[in-house]
C-alpha cells in the first residue's frame, strides 16, 4: 500500500509490491507520453529493497532538454497529476499523483537527461541497492529525522541532504 498525508514523514518497512507498482505506474507513463520522455525510472527509496521508505513512489523522468518540460508537465496533469513546480537544482520539475485530497502516493521528477539530477537520481538509487552498509547507515538516519520530524517534511528532507552529497561525492557519477 502507497499513501501518505502531505508534509508528514512515516517510514514502513520495504514492500516487495513496490516494484511493481512502480513498473505498473512506468508503463502507463510510457503509453501516455509516448516519445515526450526518454526514460522513465522508479528512484528513491521505495526503490531499494531492504530501506525503509515513506510509502509514497519517487519516479525520474528523463526529457531530451530543459524547453521540453512544461510539454511533458502539460500531459502529466491530463494524466491526472498535480503540478508542484519547479524545484530545479532541488529535485527538477515535480509533480505528484493523489489517491485523495493531500494523500500523496507517487512524486514524479521531470528533469532533462543532460542534468547532473538524472545521473544523481539513478547513482545514489545503485548505490544504495548494492552496499548494504551505506543502506543500513541511510535507514539509520532517515529513522532518526523522521522520529524526530513526524509533522515537518521539509527539515526530514533537508537532514538527508549531506548524507546524500556526501556519497555522491565520495563516489562521483561520470
Amino acid at each position: 500500500m502507497i499513501g501518505l498525508l502531505r508534509h508528514t514523514v512515516r517510514l514502513v518497512e520495504h514492500q516487495p509490491e513496490w516494484a511493481a507498482l512502480g513498473r505498473r505506474e512506468i508503463e502507463r507513463l510510457r503509453a501516455g507520453l509516448g516519445e515526450a520522455v526518454l526514460d522513465i525510472q522508479h528512484v528513491g527509496s521505495t526503490a531499494v529493497p531492504g530501506l525503509p521508505a515513506k510509502p509514497i513512489l519517487d519516479l525520474a523522468a528523463a526529457v531530451r532538454s530543459p524547453s521540453d518540460i512544461a510539454a511533458v508537465v502539460t500531459r502529466l496533469v491530463a494524466l491526472g497529476y498535480l503540478d508542484r513546480g519547479d524545484g530545479g537544482r532541488e529535485g527538477g520539475h515535480l509533480c505528484a499523483q493523489e489517491s485523495a485530497p493531500e494523500l500523496r502516493t507517487i512524486y514524479l521528477h521531470v528533469v532533462a537527461r543532460s542534468d547532473r539530477q538524472w545521473r544523481d537520481y539513478l547513482a545514489f538509487r545503485d548505490r544504495l541497492r548494492n552496499d548494504a552498509l551505506l543502506r543500513a547507515e541511510y535507514a539509520a538516519l532517515k529513522t532518526d529525522l523522521a522520529t524526530r520530524y513526524p509533522a515537518d517534511r521539509a527539515a526530514y528532507t533537508a537532514g538527508k541532504h549531506d548524507f546524500i552529497r556526501r556519497i555522491l561525492t565520495t563516489h562521483p557519477t561520470p
